[in-house]
């Protein structure tokens, strides 16, 4: 399950990958690499140290369910991120709405994915860290989504 955190850090590329953009207020970008920092260490650490998993756990159905709902997941973000980098033409300015893949569906197709890529996380793990990470994931990218979609 380590594997799933560490595939994450795309998150990493993201922000390298914005032509143009608000710039994030300082504070705001300490907070998310306080918790990015911490959560990693949970999550690591409840991993390597508290997790036991029964030798047959890869084709368990938990396993194979979680794993399928975190690439799914995955690509769906990776896509809708893509979509959204392009919204604009160099120096064009103003709203748009995003169009293609999963913004056919929901309006915050990139918070669906990550929502869906972290629950898909905590069943292939069945840790309580985990869990609790989905579900911070949910209550944090679902506030910002009704947001935008407002």
């Amino acid at each position: 399950c380590n594997i799933f955190y560490l595939v994450h850090c795309r998150a990493l590329i993201f922000p390298l990958l914005i032509r143009e953009g608000k710039p994030t207020p300082f504070f705001t970008f300490v907070l998310a690499l306080l918790f990015c920092v911490y959560n990693g260490y949970l999550q690591g650490r409840s991993l390597s140290n508290y997790a036991k998993y029964p030798s047959d756990w890869l084709k368990h159905p938990c396993f194979i369910t979680g794993f399928i709902g975190w690439l799914i997941g995955m690509a769906i973000n990776i896509h809708s991120d893509h979509i959204l980098r392009n919204l604009r033409k160099p120096g064009e300015t103003g709203y748009k709405i995003p169009r293609g893949g999963m913004f056919e569906y929901v309006s915050g197709a990139n918070f669906f994915g990550e929502i869906l890529e972290w629950f898909g996380f905590a069943l292939a793990c069945c840790t309580i860290e985990s869990l609790a990470f989905a579900l911070c994931t949910l209550f944090i990218l679902g506030s910002r989504a009704k947001q935008h979609h407002q």
